[in-house]
């Protein structure tokens, strides 16, 4: 059995409000076990004998038939989510009303297609790097938290999601099978 996260885009935002008991059924009429929602529902753990490329239609294709909308999900295992941690992508920048925001995306991006460090146009909030299937920004309050991920669909016509550093910490603490 294998622990994964599943990252939903979209969950109770923009109108899209669904309820964790909601989520926490879907996923279990999947057959997977353990589940549970973290904090924002738009975090699922979960455990299956399957691998990833096989979960990860079947939660599109279940919640698009529970929810009536779509929901793009972005499956991580525990030690992927460490790695994120352990690589400290933000080192060296100024905690002080920072926040630190990872956006999860469907597969790796070249590095030719976002020329980094950036800045996201008419804002403060930057683009830091990209490493693998993540990129890495801070936003500097004002409610520049969601600006990372609308901006990078944009620039790179892909669907992706958002989480901020301490969900991942929270989830990695919680969830470890140490």
């Amino acid at each position: 059995m294998t622990l994964f996260v599943a990252f939903l885009r979209g969950i109770n935002v923009g109108g899209h409000i669904v309820k964790k008991e909601q989520l926490r059924e879907a996923f279990e009429s999947l057959g997977f076990q353990n589940v549970v929602t973290h904090k924002q529902s738009g975090n699922v753990i979960f455990e299956t004998g399957s691998s990833r490329k096989e979960v990860k239609p079947r939660i599109e294709e279940k919640l698009r038939g529970a929810l009536g909308f779509d929901v793009a999900v972005f499956i991580r295992t525990i030690p992927e989510l460490k790695n994120i941690i352990s690589q400290d992508p933000f080192n060296g920048q100024e905690k002080e009303d920072t926040s630190f925001i990872v956006t999860m995306l469907p597969y790796p991006v070249p590095n030719s297609r976002l020329q980094l460090p950036l800045t996201i146009p008419k804002s403060t909030a930057e683009i830091l790097s990209a490493r693998g299937s993540e990129v890495f920004s801070v936003t500097h309050g004002g409610g520049e938290g969601a600006l990372p991920n609308p901006f990078l669909e944009s620039k790179l016509k892909v669907k992706a999601t958002t989480r901020n550093l301490n969900i991942i910490r929270e989830i990695v603490q919680k969830y470890s099978q140490n």
